[in-house]
């Protein structure tokens, strides 16, 4: 099950209102100037049928009949994404050369500029997106595929250090159809160059973002394409290293269907997500804003005072602890409940709205473990989250809440960007444990569990983790290195599992409620043996009518949380969590 993403509106739709009257004419001189350069009626590459170009280029190039998406042109492009009459071209008169002499390498130039009125495949400069300034790249697939030579890498690798002199993001439009033939190992050496220009940009603490249009393959796949903090993909567009012909001709293999496509990248961890035409600029723009995160100090940098404030009613305070002690017992039948509150309920109430992403980029994207960026009143923090399912389908697709290797390692790519761009971290834990099959052995469940706790123990970002429902081992524990930990009233919190325990100890795996009245469990014991800061109430026991008033109370005790580390630098705030897990 997908959360739909939701798209912060009051962030934009004022300035999409301010920009109306300049931006009115885009769309309609690009349809009214296309019938004299084309055919009125074009052929969609997805479906085959004729449709009205008109037609088709009010929809963003996306046919009407199938939803295929066409590809764009730069100019196009850029009224998609800019500002109306902001963009500044950069680096447009730079030197061509034949630097292998290559017969007829001139000629194939001319012709191309000549065709597309560009000079060279990938167009740079500058631009504002809802007034914010950026730095934006598009290639275009008409110039010889918009295969990398090395005028493109040289103006790719100045833009982006320019965008680093200036201290801007850079947003670029990929579409290739990789190194340049007719360059050789000229055209190899841009993937190094524009990767070492990234790796720069990056270190200065600054965002880039690819989108990954059709096609995408090849050497840029290798290099600039696939080195986003963040990495996008239109619907349906073609992305691989080797093409499906290559493939063929090389090796002999016959591609599946649906193979090398951006849903297929996402599935397997490569992308973040699938971005829509007409989310793009929004997308733009929330990204902008979740990533302003390095020069703040404070928490009141970001927030945005709505005024609203969780206040208990009398009920809901007779009830916050006045109920029935649970045993221990009863707390771990009550959180292994499929219609408990999971973590995007609670998150619903708690952040203005959130955005997945997805991947470990190497592998897979683990659905028994989700993360992304939220907006907490206006402050962007990345959340991590456990999620077990709440119907037997979903149970299954999200591996009743055991992570793999590859989940970990997606929650510790986003924990690491989080402290690049300088967001608070929000960690859900709700799992019985990690995964123990072949399958997770093979992949490094014991490095990938390793690696999250040497790496959390220094992140430079304040860290709160929350344990909502069962905490089971080393798999809890790979997301709960945090400044504070907090439980739920009836969550718990061990070693591994009450039967495990039993089974282990007594040889008797029956004795299990046995077990869980001796090992220390409970919300209460966590916290009087110090392993917890907070116990948060759930009124009664944690369901669907409880889960407003919890997320409430979770949500002020978060902001109070932020608000302590006002004025801590990077090194304090690591060192506070090295401190609280030294003393055990």
């Amino acid at each position: 099950m997908e959360r739909k993403r939701r798209f912060p509106m009051n962030l934009y739709n004022k300035l999409e209102e301010k920009l109306r009257n300049k931006s009115e004419g885009s769309d309609t001189e690009a349809a009214a100037e296309a019938p004299a350069l084309e055919e009125k009626r074009i052929k969609c590459p997805k479906c085959g049928k004729m449709v009205e170009r008109e037609r088709v280029v009010k929809h963003k190039y996306i046919c009407y009949e199938c939803g295929g998406y066409f590809r764009v042109k730069t100019n196009n492009r850029i009224r998609m994404v800019a500002d109306p009459k902001t963009f500044e071209p950069w680096f447009e008169d730079m030197e061509v050369s034949n630097p292998l002499d290559f017969n007829g390498y001139e000629e194939k130039l001319a012709a191309a500029r000549e065709k597309t009125g560009l000079k060279e495949a990938v167009t740079v400069g500058r631009c504002k997106v809802f007034g914010d300034d950026i730095v934006l790249g598009v290639c275009d697939s008409r110039f010889m595929m918009s295969s990398m030579g090395h005028v493109v890498g040289e103006k790719i690798t100045k833009a982006i250090e320019r965008a680093t002199e200036l201290g801007l993001p850079v947003f670029m439009f990929c579409c290739s159809g990789g190194a340049r033939m007719q360059e050789g190992i000229i055209s190899l050496m841009q993937m190094a160059k524009t990767s070492a220009a990234i790796k720069k940009h990056g270190d200065a603490g600054l965002l880039y973002c690819s989108i990954l249009t059709d096609p995408t393959t090849g050497g840029v796949t290798a290099s600039f394409a696939m080195l986003g903090d963040v990495i996008m993909a239109e619907p349906g567009a073609l992305i691989g290293f080797a093409g499906p012909r290559v493939i063929k001709q090389t090796i002999g293999q016959e591609l599946p269907e649906g193979f090398q496509t951006a849903e297929f990248l996402v599935e397997h961890g490569f992308v973040d997500g699938i971005v829509e035409r007409d989310e793009l600029k929004k997308t733009i723009h929330f990204l902008l804003r979740a990533h302003k995160c390095a020069g703040a100090k404070t928490y009141a940098d970001f927030c945005e005072d709505t005024g609203e404030k969780f206040e208990l009613s009398e009920s809901l305070k007779e009830q916050a602890w006045n109920s029935t002690p649970r045993t221990a017992w009863e707390k771990v039948k009550a959180v292994r409940q499929v219609d408990r509150p999971s973590a995007t309920d609670y998150m619903e109430h708690i952040f203005d709205f959130f955005t997945e992403a997805h991947g470990d980029r190497g592998f897979h994207d683990d659905k028994a473990l989700i993360g992304g960026i939220g907006f907490l009143d206006g402050q962007p923090v990345t959340v991590i989250a456990d999620l077990k399912g709440k119907s037997f389908e979903e149970c299954q697709e999200r591996n009743f809440g055991m992570p793999l290797p590859e989940g970990y390692r997606k929650a510790l790519r986003l924990m690491k960007q989080a402290e690049k761009f300088n967001r608070p971290i929000v960690s859900f834990v709700n799992t019985s444990g990690a995964f123990c099959g072949i399958e997770a052995e093979e992949r490094g469940q014991g490095e990938a569990i390793a690696k999250n706790l040497l790496e959390m123990s220094g992140l430079m970002v304040p860290v709160l983790c929350i344990l909502i429902g069962e905490g089971g081992s080393g798999g809890a524990l790979a997301t709960a290195v945090g400044n504070e930990v907090w439980m739920l009233e009836n969550s718990t919190y061990s070693i591994l599992s009450p039967e495990g325990f039993a089974s282990i100890l007594w040889k008797d795996s029956s004795r299990a409620q046995e077990a869980s009245e001796v090992m220390n469990i409970t919300a209460q014991d966590l916290k009087r043996l110090g392993v917890i800061e907070e116990i948060i109430p759930e009124f009664g026991g944690a369901g669907e009518n409880t889960a407003a008033a919890i997320a409430g109370y979770m949500k002020e005790h978060m902001k109070a949380f932020l608000k302590k580390y006002d004025g801590m630098s990077g090194e304090e705030i690591a060192a506070e969590r090295y401190k609280r897990f030294r003393n055990f």
